[in-house]
Protein backbone atom coordinates (compact mmCIF):
# COMPACT_ATOMS: atom_id res chain seq x y z
CA UNK A 1 0.00 0.00 0.00
CA UNK A 2 1.16 3.18 -1.00
CA UNK A 3 2.30 4.82 2.30
CA UNK A 4 0.65 8.22 1.87
CA UNK A 5 -2.48 8.39 3.57
CA UNK A 6 -3.02 10.41 7.01
CA UNK A 7 -2.79 7.54 9.24
CA UNK A 8 -5.55 8.29 11.74
CA UNK A 9 -6.63 11.51 13.85
CA UNK A 10 -4.11 10.86 16.96
CA UNK A 11 -0.92 10.20 14.32
CA UNK A 12 -1.49 13.45 12.57
CA UNK A 13 -2.46 15.14 15.99
CA UNK A 14 1.40 14.31 17.17
CA UNK A 15 2.84 15.20 14.06
CA UNK A 16 1.33 19.02 14.29
CA UNK A 17 2.68 19.13 18.12
CA UNK A 18 5.72 18.25 17.36
CA UNK A 19 5.85 20.81 14.03
CA UNK A 20 4.17 23.44 16.50
CA UNK A 21 7.53 23.27 18.49
CA UNK A 22 9.90 24.84 15.23
CA UNK A 23 9.42 28.42 13.46
CA UNK A 24 7.01 28.56 10.53
CA UNK A 25 10.44 28.32 7.84
CA UNK A 26 10.92 24.92 9.22
CA UNK A 27 7.38 23.63 9.20
CA UNK A 28 6.56 25.05 5.41
CA UNK A 29 9.43 22.47 4.71
CA UNK A 30 8.90 19.67 6.93
CA UNK A 31 4.87 19.69 7.24
CA UNK A 32 3.05 16.43 6.45
CA UNK A 33 6.60 14.94 5.02
CA UNK A 34 7.82 13.72 8.22
CA UNK A 35 7.33 10.24 6.83
CA UNK A 36 9.45 8.17 4.56
CA UNK A 37 7.82 8.38 0.64
CA UNK A 38 7.77 4.87 -1.29
CA UNK A 39 11.37 4.15 -2.47
CA UNK A 40 12.88 6.19 -0.41
CA UNK A 41 12.06 9.71 -2.02
CA UNK A 42 12.91 12.49 -0.37
CA UNK A 43 10.10 14.79 -2.36
CA UNK A 44 6.71 13.81 -2.48
CA UNK A 45 5.95 11.64 -5.71
CA UNK A 46 3.14 12.56 -8.41
CA UNK A 47 1.23 9.21 -8.33
CA UNK A 48 -1.25 9.80 -11.63
CA UNK A 49 -3.31 6.32 -11.46
CA UNK A 50 -6.80 7.29 -11.78
CA UNK A 51 -7.73 4.00 -9.53
CA UNK A 52 -5.71 1.34 -7.45
CA UNK A 53 -6.51 -2.61 -7.67
CA UNK A 54 -6.87 -4.77 -5.11
CA UNK A 55 -6.46 -8.85 -4.99
CA UNK A 56 -7.69 -9.19 -1.83
CA UNK A 57 -11.45 -8.36 -2.28
CA UNK A 58 -12.32 -7.87 1.41
CA UNK A 59 -9.41 -5.40 1.77
CA UNK A 60 -10.58 -3.58 -0.95
CA UNK A 61 -14.14 -3.35 0.85
CA UNK A 62 -12.71 -2.22 3.98
CA UNK A 63 -10.73 0.75 2.59
CA UNK A 64 -14.11 1.72 0.19
CA UNK A 65 -15.45 1.95 3.76
CA UNK A 66 -12.94 3.71 5.56
CA UNK A 67 -12.37 1.12 7.47
CA UNK A 68 -8.83 1.05 6.36
CA UNK A 69 -5.91 3.50 5.36
CA UNK A 70 -6.30 3.93 1.56
CA UNK A 71 -6.73 4.65 -2.15
CA UNK A 72 -9.63 3.80 -4.32
CA UNK A 73 -10.10 6.52 -6.59
CA UNK A 74 -8.28 9.52 -7.35
CA UNK A 75 -11.57 11.74 -7.57
CA UNK A 76 -12.12 10.42 -3.76
CA UNK A 77 -8.34 10.89 -2.61
CA UNK A 78 -4.76 10.58 -4.21
CA UNK A 79 -1.21 10.20 -2.68
CA UNK A 80 0.32 13.10 -3.78
CA UNK A 81 -2.80 15.31 -2.60
CA UNK A 82 -3.06 13.94 0.43
CA UNK A 83 0.29 15.21 1.29
CA UNK A 84 -0.74 18.36 0.25
CA UNK A 85 -3.34 17.67 2.43
CA UNK A 86 -1.46 17.25 5.46
CA UNK A 87 1.24 19.89 4.98
CA UNK A 88 -2.30 22.35 5.50
CA UNK A 89 -3.09 20.40 8.30
CA UNK A 90 -0.24 21.34 9.86
CA UNK A 91 0.50 24.71 8.57
CA UNK A 92 -3.30 25.66 10.01
CA UNK A 93 -2.79 23.19 13.06
CA UNK A 94 -6.14 21.55 12.06
CA UNK A 95 -7.37 18.04 12.53
CA UNK A 96 -7.94 17.70 8.94
CA UNK A 97 -7.83 19.27 4.93
CA UNK A 98 -9.88 18.97 1.94
CA UNK A 99 -7.99 20.15 -1.83
CA UNK A 100 -9.91 21.32 -4.53
CA UNK A 101 -9.22 21.74 -7.92
CA UNK A 102 -9.84 25.66 -7.16
CA UNK A 103 -10.23 28.34 -4.91
CA UNK A 104 -13.73 29.10 -5.97
CA UNK A 105 -14.19 25.14 -5.65
CA UNK A 106 -13.22 25.16 -2.43
CA UNK A 107 -15.25 28.36 -1.16
CA UNK A 108 -18.31 27.09 -3.16
CA UNK A 109 -17.91 23.51 -1.82
CA UNK A 110 -17.80 24.79 1.89
CA UNK A 111 -20.88 26.97 1.33
CA UNK A 112 -22.72 24.22 -0.41
CA UNK A 113 -21.65 21.85 2.36
CA UNK A 114 -23.05 23.74 5.13
CA UNK A 115 -26.52 25.91 3.80
CA UNK A 116 -29.71 24.40 2.78
CA UNK A 117 -32.84 25.80 1.87
CA UNK A 118 -34.14 27.91 4.75
CA UNK A 119 -31.13 28.69 6.71
CA UNK A 120 -28.94 32.21 6.77
CA UNK A 121 -25.47 32.99 6.17
CA UNK A 122 -23.82 36.34 6.74
CA UNK A 123 -20.92 38.06 5.24
CA UNK A 124 -19.30 41.12 4.38
CA UNK A 125 -20.08 43.46 1.02
CA UNK A 126 -16.65 43.91 0.24
CA UNK A 127 -14.91 40.03 -0.41
CA UNK A 128 -13.66 38.63 -3.25
CA UNK A 129 -15.82 39.49 -5.99
CA UNK A 130 -16.42 35.91 -7.09
CA UNK A 131 -17.48 34.59 -3.44
CA UNK A 132 -20.04 37.20 -3.35
CA UNK A 133 -21.54 36.61 -6.65
CA UNK A 134 -21.67 32.78 -4.97
CA UNK A 135 -24.39 35.17 -1.90
CA UNK A 136 -26.11 37.18 -4.87
CA UNK A 137 -26.52 34.72 -7.40
CA UNK A 138 -26.28 31.32 -6.75
CA UNK A 139 -26.99 30.83 -2.65
CA UNK A 140 -30.83 32.34 -3.28
CA UNK A 141 -31.58 30.28 -6.18
CA UNK A 142 -31.06 27.05 -3.20
CA UNK A 143 -33.23 29.53 -0.75
CA UNK A 144 -30.89 30.29 1.49
CA UNK A 145 -31.20 34.20 2.85
CA UNK A 146 -28.01 35.99 2.22
CA UNK A 147 -27.50 39.38 4.38
CA UNK A 148 -24.33 41.14 3.72
CA UNK A 149 -23.38 44.08 5.94
CA UNK A 150 -21.20 47.02 6.08
CA UNK A 151 -17.24 45.17 6.70
CA UNK A 152 -16.30 47.67 9.11
CA UNK A 153 -19.18 48.30 10.83
CA UNK A 154 -18.78 45.61 13.50
CA UNK A 155 -21.71 46.50 15.58
CA UNK A 156 -24.22 46.13 12.40
CA UNK A 157 -22.58 42.38 11.70
CA UNK A 158 -23.24 41.75 15.75
CA UNK A 159 -26.50 42.73 15.43
CA UNK A 160 -27.46 40.65 12.76
CA UNK A 161 -25.95 37.52 13.63
CA UNK A 162 -28.04 37.73 17.29
CA UNK A 163 -31.11 37.58 15.00
CA UNK A 164 -29.56 33.98 14.20
CA UNK A 165 -27.65 32.11 11.10
CA UNK A 166 -26.12 29.37 10.18
CA UNK A 167 -22.72 30.59 8.83
CA UNK A 168 -20.73 33.77 9.41
CA UNK A 169 -18.74 33.80 6.58
CA UNK A 170 -15.37 36.25 7.08
CA UNK A 171 -12.71 37.48 4.57
CA UNK A 172 -9.38 38.97 6.12
CA UNK A 173 -7.69 41.18 5.29
CA UNK A 174 -10.71 41.84 2.17
CA UNK A 175 -9.72 42.08 -1.51
CA UNK A 176 -8.74 44.35 -2.96
CA UNK A 177 -9.60 46.78 -0.32
CA UNK A 178 -7.48 44.96 2.33
CA UNK A 179 -10.10 45.66 5.26
CA UNK A 180 -9.43 43.82 8.54
CA UNK A 181 -12.49 41.94 9.88
CA UNK A 182 -12.20 41.57 14.00
CA UNK A 183 -12.42 38.01 14.32
CA UNK A 184 -12.12 37.07 17.83
CA UNK A 185 -15.88 39.48 18.53
CA UNK A 186 -17.38 37.91 15.48
CA UNK A 187 -16.44 34.44 16.28
CA UNK A 188 -17.83 35.18 19.95
CA UNK A 189 -21.07 36.93 18.37
CA UNK A 190 -22.00 33.60 15.96
CA UNK A 191 -20.99 31.14 18.87
CA UNK A 192 -23.47 32.30 20.84
CA UNK A 193 -26.04 32.04 17.85
CA UNK A 194 -24.51 28.38 17.51
CA UNK A 195 -23.28 29.67 13.61
CA UNK A 196 -20.36 28.05 12.02
CA UNK A 197 -17.33 30.37 11.18
CA UNK A 198 -16.12 30.41 7.65
CA UNK A 199 -12.94 32.55 6.80
CA UNK A 200 -10.72 33.13 3.82
CA UNK A 201 -7.15 32.96 4.69
CA UNK A 202 -5.90 33.80 1.54
CA UNK A 203 -4.27 37.09 1.74
CA UNK A 204 -3.08 36.59 5.12
CA UNK A 205 -1.78 32.97 4.16
CA UNK A 206 -0.65 30.59 7.89
CA UNK A 207 2.00 32.34 8.23
CA UNK A 208 0.52 35.57 9.14
CA UNK A 209 -2.96 34.35 10.40
CA UNK A 210 -4.00 31.38 12.24
CA UNK A 211 -8.21 31.47 12.29
CA UNK A 212 -8.44 28.28 14.30
CA UNK A 213 -6.34 29.55 17.25
CA UNK A 214 -9.24 32.54 17.06
CA UNK A 215 -11.87 30.24 17.24
CA UNK A 216 -13.27 30.00 13.55
CA UNK A 217 -14.39 26.60 11.98
CA UNK A 218 -13.38 26.44 8.90
CA UNK A 219 -10.42 27.86 7.14
CA UNK A 220 -10.47 28.59 3.38
CA UNK A 221 -7.78 29.13 1.11
CA UNK A 222 -7.20 29.82 -2.84
CA UNK A 223 -3.86 28.26 -3.05
CA UNK A 224 -3.22 29.38 -6.59
CA UNK A 225 -2.32 32.48 -5.00
CA UNK A 226 0.24 32.60 -1.80
CA UNK A 227 0.55 28.77 -0.86
CA UNK A 228 1.79 28.01 -4.67
CA UNK A 229 3.48 31.10 -5.00
CA UNK A 230 4.68 30.54 -8.71
CA UNK A 231 1.38 32.05 -10.47
CA UNK A 232 1.51 28.52 -11.87
CA UNK A 233 -1.16 25.93 -11.13
CA UNK A 234 -4.62 26.36 -9.88
CA UNK A 235 -6.09 24.81 -6.49
CA UNK A 236 -8.09 25.29 -3.43
CA UNK A 237 -7.87 23.71 0.42
CA UNK A 238 -10.35 23.82 3.21
CA UNK A 239 -9.27 22.94 6.98
CA UNK A 240 -10.82 22.70 9.93
CA UNK A 241 -11.96 19.73 12.34
CA UNK A 242 -12.25 15.95 10.93
CA UNK A 243 -16.62 16.04 11.33
CA UNK A 244 -16.89 19.20 9.30
CA UNK A 245 -14.18 17.70 6.97
CA UNK A 246 -15.49 14.69 6.68
CA UNK A 247 -18.69 16.38 4.97
CA UNK A 248 -16.93 19.08 2.36
CA UNK A 249 -14.90 15.63 1.26
CA UNK A 250 -18.29 14.09 0.69
CA UNK A 251 -19.41 17.00 -1.16
CA UNK A 252 -16.35 17.20 -2.79
CA UNK A 253 -16.07 13.14 -3.68
CA UNK A 254 -20.10 13.68 -5.75
CA UNK A 255 -19.25 17.66 -7.20
CA UNK A 256 -16.33 16.00 -8.60
CA UNK A 257 -14.27 19.14 -8.26
CA UNK A 258 -10.79 17.31 -6.79
CA UNK A 259 -7.42 18.73 -7.22
CA UNK A 260 -5.47 16.86 -9.24
CA UNK A 261 -1.70 15.33 -8.89
CA UNK A 262 0.75 17.05 -10.16
CA UNK A 263 -0.93 20.41 -9.02
CA UNK A 264 -1.10 19.28 -5.63
CA UNK A 265 2.51 18.98 -6.39
CA UNK A 266 3.52 22.25 -7.37
CA UNK A 267 1.53 23.49 -4.56
CA UNK A 268 3.60 21.06 -2.45
CA UNK A 269 6.81 22.64 -3.40
CA UNK A 270 5.67 26.39 -3.46
CA UNK A 271 4.44 26.04 -0.03
CA UNK A 272 8.30 24.74 1.07
CA UNK A 273 9.58 28.58 0.10
CA UNK A 274 6.48 30.05 1.43
CA UNK A 275 7.97 32.28 4.86
CA UNK A 276 10.99 32.76 2.49
CA UNK A 277 8.83 34.48 -0.05
CA UNK A 278 6.73 36.04 1.90
CA UNK A 279 9.34 37.99 3.96
CA UNK A 280 10.62 39.63 1.19
CA UNK A 281 7.77 40.22 -0.19
CA UNK A 282 6.19 42.37 3.10
CA UNK A 283 9.16 44.58 3.31
CA UNK A 284 8.77 45.56 -0.19
CA UNK A 285 4.84 46.18 0.29
CA UNK A 286 5.16 48.13 3.39
CA UNK A 287 7.96 50.34 1.28
CA UNK A 288 5.89 50.62 -1.04
CA UNK A 289 2.84 51.69 0.79
CA UNK A 290 4.89 54.06 2.89
CA UNK A 291 5.71 56.28 -0.59
CA UNK A 292 2.31 55.99 -2.06
CA UNK A 293 1.43 57.77 0.90
CA UNK A 294 3.70 60.83 -0.47
CA UNK A 295 2.53 60.17 -4.24
CA UNK A 296 1.00 63.29 -5.39
CA UNK A 297 -1.56 61.25 -7.80
CA UNK A 298 -2.84 59.22 -5.25
CA UNK A 299 -5.65 59.64 -3.08
CA UNK A 300 -5.80 56.96 -0.65
CA UNK A 301 -3.82 54.07 0.06
CA UNK A 302 -4.67 50.36 1.95
CA UNK A 303 -2.40 48.88 3.91
CA UNK A 304 -2.58 47.20 7.05
CA UNK A 305 0.69 47.62 7.99
CA UNK A 306 0.36 51.61 7.62
CA UNK A 307 -0.60 52.95 11.31
CA UNK A 308 -2.84 55.14 9.71
CA UNK A 309 -5.07 52.09 8.45
CA UNK A 310 -8.42 51.97 9.80
CA UNK A 311 -7.69 47.89 11.10
CA UNK A 312 -4.34 48.97 11.72
CA UNK A 313 -4.44 47.50 15.60
CA UNK A 314 -6.67 44.82 14.68
CA UNK A 315 -4.33 43.17 12.44
CA UNK A 316 -1.65 43.60 15.12
CA UNK A 317 -3.50 42.11 17.65
CA UNK A 318 -4.64 39.14 15.53
CA UNK A 319 -2.01 38.75 12.39
CA UNK A 320 2.13 38.19 13.00
CA UNK A 321 2.44 40.35 9.63
CA UNK A 322 0.77 42.15 6.96
CA UNK A 323 0.74 40.56 4.40
CA UNK A 324 2.11 41.30 0.74
CA UNK A 325 -0.83 43.10 -0.90
CA UNK A 326 -1.18 46.58 -1.14
CA UNK A 327 -3.61 48.94 -3.14
CA UNK A 328 -4.36 52.19 -3.93
CA UNK A 329 -6.58 54.96 -5.81
CA UNK A 330 -5.53 57.27 -7.85
CA UNK A 331 -6.67 60.67 -8.85
CA UNK A 332 -8.22 61.04 -12.01
CA UNK A 333 -9.53 57.30 -12.29
CA UNK A 334 -9.07 54.73 -14.56
CA UNK A 335 -6.95 57.50 -17.01
CA UNK A 336 -4.33 57.47 -14.98
CA UNK A 337 -4.98 54.16 -14.32
CA UNK A 338 -4.01 53.01 -18.16
CA UNK A 339 -1.34 55.58 -18.33
CA UNK A 340 0.51 54.58 -15.24
CA UNK A 341 0.39 50.37 -15.08
CA UNK A 342 2.44 50.12 -19.11
CA UNK A 343 5.14 52.25 -18.03
CA UNK A 344 6.09 49.78 -15.19
CA UNK A 345 9.30 47.52 -15.93
CA UNK A 346 9.09 45.14 -12.94
CA UNK A 347 5.57 44.19 -12.89
CA UNK A 348 2.75 41.81 -15.05
CA UNK A 349 -0.30 43.42 -15.60
CA UNK A 350 -2.47 40.48 -14.95
CA UNK A 351 -5.55 38.52 -12.31
CA UNK A 352 -3.74 37.09 -10.41
CA UNK A 353 -1.64 37.91 -6.81
CA UNK A 354 0.73 35.61 -4.78
CA UNK A 355 3.65 34.83 -7.08
CA UNK A 356 6.92 35.87 -7.46
CA UNK A 357 6.52 39.01 -9.66
CA UNK A 358 5.12 41.73 -8.63
CA UNK A 359 1.49 42.32 -10.06
CA UNK A 360 -0.44 44.84 -10.86
CA UNK A 361 -4.33 45.59 -11.75
CA UNK A 362 -6.92 47.76 -11.29
CA UNK A 363 -10.24 45.70 -9.10
CA UNK A 364 -12.54 46.43 -12.47
CA UNK A 365 -10.40 43.44 -14.47
CA UNK A 366 -9.27 41.47 -11.53
CA UNK A 367 -11.32 40.94 -8.05
CA UNK A 368 -14.51 42.84 -8.89
CA UNK A 369 -14.19 41.91 -12.56
CA UNK A 370 -17.89 40.28 -13.51
CA UNK A 371 -19.08 43.32 -11.26
CA UNK A 372 -20.90 46.54 -12.84
CA UNK A 373 -19.53 49.63 -12.14
CA UNK A 374 -22.45 50.77 -10.38
CA UNK A 375 -22.24 47.81 -8.26
CA UNK A 376 -18.41 48.30 -7.91
CA UNK A 377 -18.97 51.85 -6.66
CA UNK A 378 -21.78 50.49 -4.52
CA UNK A 379 -18.96 48.56 -2.56
CA UNK A 380 -17.01 51.28 -2.16
CA UNK A 381 -14.77 50.03 -4.80
CA UNK A 382 -13.54 53.19 -6.72
CA UNK A 383 -13.11 52.82 -10.80
CA UNK A 384 -9.13 54.25 -10.20
CA UNK A 385 -8.29 51.29 -7.08
CA UNK A 386 -5.31 49.75 -7.97
CA UNK A 387 -4.32 46.76 -6.71
CA UNK A 388 -0.47 45.73 -6.13
CA UNK A 389 0.73 41.89 -5.18
CA UNK A 390 4.17 42.95 -4.46
CA UNK A 391 6.90 39.93 -5.32
CA UNK A 392 10.15 38.54 -4.53
CA UNK A 393 12.43 41.10 -6.36
CA UNK A 394 14.67 44.06 -4.22
CA UNK A 395 12.53 46.15 -2.62
CA UNK A 396 14.49 48.98 -4.09
CA UNK A 397 13.79 48.19 -7.43
CA UNK A 398 10.36 47.65 -6.98
CA UNK A 399 9.99 51.45 -5.53
CA UNK A 400 12.29 52.99 -8.53
CA UNK A 401 10.15 51.61 -10.51
CA UNK A 402 7.30 52.66 -9.30
CA UNK A 403 8.70 55.90 -8.51
CA UNK A 404 10.01 56.24 -12.71
CA UNK A 405 6.45 55.60 -13.70
CA UNK A 406 4.56 58.13 -11.66
CA UNK A 407 6.94 60.61 -12.48
CA UNK A 408 6.67 60.00 -16.12
CA UNK A 409 2.71 60.29 -15.62
CA UNK A 410 3.02 63.70 -13.89
CA UNK A 411 6.06 64.93 -16.74
CA UNK A 412 3.10 64.06 -19.53
CA UNK A 413 0.22 65.82 -17.68
CA UNK A 414 3.02 68.81 -17.32
CA UNK A 415 3.46 68.85 -21.07
CA UNK A 416 -0.20 68.29 -22.19
CA UNK A 417 -0.82 71.07 -19.60
CA UNK A 418 1.69 73.18 -21.64
CA UNK A 419 0.72 72.37 -24.76
CA UNK A 420 -3.00 73.01 -23.86
CA UNK A 421 -1.70 76.88 -22.62
CA UNK A 422 0.12 77.42 -25.66
CA UNK A 423 -2.47 76.48 -27.96
CA UNK A 424 -5.08 78.77 -26.12
CA UNK A 425 -2.29 81.46 -26.20
CA UNK A 426 -2.18 80.95 -30.03
CA UNK A 427 -5.88 81.35 -30.62
CA UNK A 428 -5.99 84.15 -28.35
CA UNK A 429 -3.25 85.81 -30.86
CA UNK A 430 -4.84 84.62 -33.85
CA UNK A 431 -8.05 86.15 -32.66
Amino acid sequence: MFPLMRDNFMENKKRTVQASEVGMGTRVVWAGEQVQHPYNATQAPIVVSAAYGYDDIDKWYDVALGKEPGFIYSRMSNPTVSVLEDKICELESAESAVAFSTGMAAISGVLHTFLSYGQRVISTRDSYGGTNKIFEEFLPRMGVEVTLCDTLDTVVLEQEIAKGCSVLYLETPTNPTLKIVDIRRLVAAAKRVGALVVADNTFATPLNQNPLALGVDVVVHSATKFLSGHGDVLGGVVCGAEHLMSQVRHYREINGASLDPFSAYLIIRGIKTLALRLRQQQASAQLLAEYLCTEPLVESVNYPGLPQHTGHDIARSQMNGFGAIVSFVLKGGMDTVTRLLPLLRYAHRAGNLGAVETIYGPARTTSHVENTPEERQALGISEGLVRVSVGIEDSADLLADLKQAFALVRSKQNDAILHADSAKRFIEIEA
